[in-house]
Parts: C-alpha cells; structure tokens; sequence
C-alpha cells in the first residue's frame, strides 16, 4: 500500500493552480520573425512557464520594468493583474509589456488548468481561422497580380496589398505637395497637404484594374498603406477604387481622427477599417460609435491582450461591426489572435506576414508545421496557446546580434517600483 505522502510526490504540481506563483520574467531579443520583437516567458513556483511578446519596435524595458509587479502574484488571476499593468500601456508599440504578460498569463493559466486559452475567453465560435497573406506592393501590377495569384495558388482565400502614393510618387504630376512632405513619416496625414492629382489616381486605378484582371473579382483583396494623403484625397481615391469591390480601405487616416473616419466611410461604398495602434477598448469606442469603420482591426500585441481584444470584438459586434486582427509578429502572437480569434463571435480574418519565413514555425515543437493549411489555423486543443517546448536550437538563428538576451537572468528588476495607484 502506497502512503499518502507518496501520492502527494507522485501529483502533477499543475493540479494545484490556487498554489500557483510568479517567479521570474525574462526575455529573449529576436529579429526577422519578420520584424524585430522579444519572447518573454514568465516562470511559476510549479515548474510551468507560459510565454508572452513584446511587438516590433517596442523596448523589452516595456516589459522588464513590469517585472516586479507581477513577482508572488497568481498567473490564473489574469483580469486582476491586467487591470494592475494596464496603466503602463499607451497606443502603437507601447503596451507591447502588458500584451505580451497577457498573452503569458493565458499561456499559463491555460496550461495550470489544463484547457486551451480559449476556454478562458468564453469557449470557441469556430474550429479554424481564416488567414490572409499580406503581400508587399511592387511597381508592375502585373508582377503584382502574380504574385497575388502565386498566394491563392497556396490556399489563401483572402489577399491584401499596398495601394499608396509609393506607386506614383516620382511619376511627375502624380501628386501634389508642400516641399519635403512626401518623404516624411513623421506628420499625421491631415497636416501634410499631399494631395492626389487625377493623374495620381488614374496611375492608382489602372494599377488596382490589372491586379484584378489577375486575381478575378471574387476573391477579398483589401488594400493597406495609402501614404499621408489628406482626407478630401482619400475620398478621391476610395471612390475611384470603389468599383473594384475591395475587401476595405485600411488605415486611410490616422484613427484618433473619428469624424473624418465618419465623413470617409459616409463618402465610399468600399468598408473602412483601422484599429492595429489603438490599445484598450475605451479608444476604440469614438470610432465605433461614430460610424467611422465597418471593420476593426485590432492587434492583440497593441490592443490589450487576448481578453480585451475580445471585448472589443463584442463590443464592435454591438454596433454591427466586424473585426479582423493584424498580427505580424512570431508564433506566440499567432496562436494568441488564434485563440482570441476563436473565441469572437464578429471575428472576420487573421493577419499573417510569416508565410515566407520557413524556419518561423520551427520556433515551438508543438505547431502544426506549415501552421497555416488550405489558408487556414486550426484552433489548438492543447493545454495554454498550444505552442509546446520552444526550440531553442531555432531560436539562437533568430538572436538579436546586437543585444543577444536569451532568457538570461533578469534579478536587476525585481525591486523596480514606482507610486503606482491612480487615486489619493
């Protein structure tokens, strides 16, 4: 007969998640997965880890100055410590921190309880994900429709490209603008004074025209990174690209702009859509309520994470909108807007940039390999975001030479701290 403290030794230690506790956060640098990020991975006091990312462009000091906030809590508490770490996130790159220890929370949390991190978001609405393949533009529209055509041949049923002034800048009497402005990224597109000449939007619609004639009408293509046009050129451009029946018009203006959304959206037939730099569901609101936008576009590395990518989802749902995700990031953002993506009733389709990047799915042992299949992601079972062991052989080809961290220790953070209540 086998005593009781021997059955003790012999449990899972993940069978007590009411016992479980941070120990350590920690990061590696990587590059080209396509863009530049880190992994974080958040360790626990039962031997279990989950895993996390902090999106391009975004410091791991986002993440890192985090670290002592979240030492001694319990990972299974993920609303409780997001509402502690929200307060450190603003719009674009800079809440990667606490969308990437959202992301490791579910991961944990998911694998503590032995469920997919779905079923912490309110279970699934369907059991894969549509992806597209965004696919940068090129000059010649017919090389440009091929290479299109090249990505459906692949399975993928829904297609974006690049329809911007890039295409037409140095074709003279393409554009009109104040000097230096058509080179600089650095003012908001209302204060640019660029402006679309009929030729510019001519050269824009035979462009858009050939593509088609390639890929066919049937076929969503949405068109992204217009340039720093202003909104009357916008509108100029959408209606001469209506006629094409895009998927939509994304990012046309900057999206802390809700009524020139609203005039955009009342001028066009084509849906708008932005939201990939808007964090929190609060500022997503204006451009709901606004009727600025038929889609969203949320990236859950910006947004807030799983859960409130969610509750922008539902709360865009509300209002008739639907949600589409931009992710460009590596497999743990991929399988997190798999789960949240799972989980969204509205949810429309999934961004990847990785098709062309073989090695990207050999970073965790568990994916499906390749992860997308006749262009879709199969919704993981698997405990967590269903990522597996990471390969650490993989990872060292994507180290970052220039700061190689790869999970090194982080003991210089854990004391960090601030006056971090909101009240008096």
């Amino acid at each position: 007969m086998v005593d009781q403290p021997e059955i003790a030794d012999r449990v899972m230690a993940f069978s007590r998640p009411s016992d479980l506790r941070i120990t350590d956060l920690r990061v590696a640098n990587l590059v080209g997965m396509p863009m530049d990020l880190s992994l974080i991975r958040i360790d626990t006091n039962q031997g279990i880890s989950g895993y996390g990312e902090v999106r391009d462009w975004a410091s791991k000091t986002y993440v890192l100055m985090l670290k002592s906030r979240i030492i001694g809590e319990n990972p299974c508490n993920i609303d409780r410590i997001f509402r502690k770490l929200k307060q450190f996130g603003h719009h674009a790159r800079q809440a990667g921190g606490v969308c990437g220890i959202e992301m490791a929370l579910m991961d944990l949390a998911g694998k503590a309880y032995g469920v997919p991190a779905y079923q912490l978001a309110g279970g699934k609405f369907r059991d894969k994900v549509l992806t597209y393949c965004d696919t940068p533009s090129i000059p010649d529209p017919v090389q440009m429709g091929e290479r299109l055509k090249k990505r459906m041949e692949a399975g993928f049923k829904f297609l974006k490209m690049d329809v911007g002034i890039d295409l037409v800048k140095d074709i003279p009497g393409a554009i009109n603008a104040p000097p230096e402005m058509i080179d600089t990224v650095e003012i908001m597109h209302p204060f640019t004074g660029i402006q679309l000449t009929k030729k510019g939007v001519d050269l824009l619609v035979d462009y858009v025209g050939t593509v088609r004639s390639i890929t066919g009408d049937e076929i969503p293509l949405a068109a992204d990174h217009f340039g720093h046009l202003n909104l009357e050129s916008c509108i100029k451009l959408g209606r001469a690209l209506d006629q094409f029946t895009l998927a939509w018009y994304e990012d046309m203006i900057p999206w802390q702009f809700p009524d020139q959304y609203r005039r955009l959206s009342e001028a066009v037939t084509t849906p708008i859509c932005t939201g990939e730099d808007i964090y929190l569901k609060d500022n997503f609101k204006p451009l709901i309520e606004a009727h600025g936008v038929s889609v969203i576009h949320p990236d859950l590395a910006t947004s807030g994470g799983i859960l409130e990518t969610k509750r922008i989802g539902d709360y865009a749902q509300e209002h008739g909108v639907a949600m589409a995700m931009h992710m460009a990031g590596s497999p743990v953002a991929a399988m997190a807007s798999v789960h949240c993506a799972a989980a969204t009733e509205n949810f429309l389709v999934l961004e990847n940039h990785s098709v062309d990047l073989p090695r990207w799915n050999d970073l965790f042992d568990g994916l499906p390999n390749p992860l997308i299949a006749d262009g879709y992601i199969q919704v993981p079972e698997t405990p967590g975001l269903g990522l597996g062991e990471i390969n650490l052989e993989c990872l060292r080809e994507f180290l970052d030479p220039r700061d190689p961290l790869c999970f090194d220790p982080t003991d210089m953070w854990d004391s960090e701290r601030s006056h971090d209540r909101l009240w008096s």
